[in-house]
C-alpha cells in the first residue's frame, strides 16, 4: 500500500530550514534505503510544504517518519498528514 505524507511549514521556511537541513536528508535518506520511503520532495512557488510518498504495509511507517524528522522535531512544520494514496497509473516498485 502506498501513503502520502503532507507537511505545511512555517513562513521562510526555506531560509529556516538550514540548521537542520543535513539531519533531515540523512533521516529521509535511511528511510529511503530501507525501501519504506519512495519518494520525496517540497513544494515551489511557493516553498510551503513537501510530500514524502511511502510503500509499506500501513500508515505508520509515514507517521512514525513525520514523528521523529528533524523538521518537525525543530518546529518548521506547522502540521502533518497522512493519507491513504492509491496508485492508479504507474509501476509498483
Amino acid at each position: 500500500m502506498y501513503f502520502a505524507l503532507f507537511y505545511d511549514v512555517v513562513p521562510n521556511y526555506v531560509e529556516r530550514r538550514q540548521p537542520y537541513r543535513a539531519a533531515h536528508l540523512a533521516y529521509a535518506e535511511r528511510a529511503h534505503q530501507s525501501g519504506q520511503l519512495v519518494m520525496a520532495g517540497a513544494f515551489a512557488n511557493p516553498a510551503d510544504g513537501g510530500l514524502f510518498v511511502f510503500r509499506a504495509e500501513d500508515k505508520s511507517a509515514a507517521e512514525e517518519f513525520a514523528k521523529n524528522d528533524p523538521y518537525v522535531l525543530n518546529g518548521l512544520v506547522t502540521a502533518w498528514r497522512v493519507r491513504d494514496w492509491t496508485v492508479v497509473i504507474g509501476s509498483e516498485m
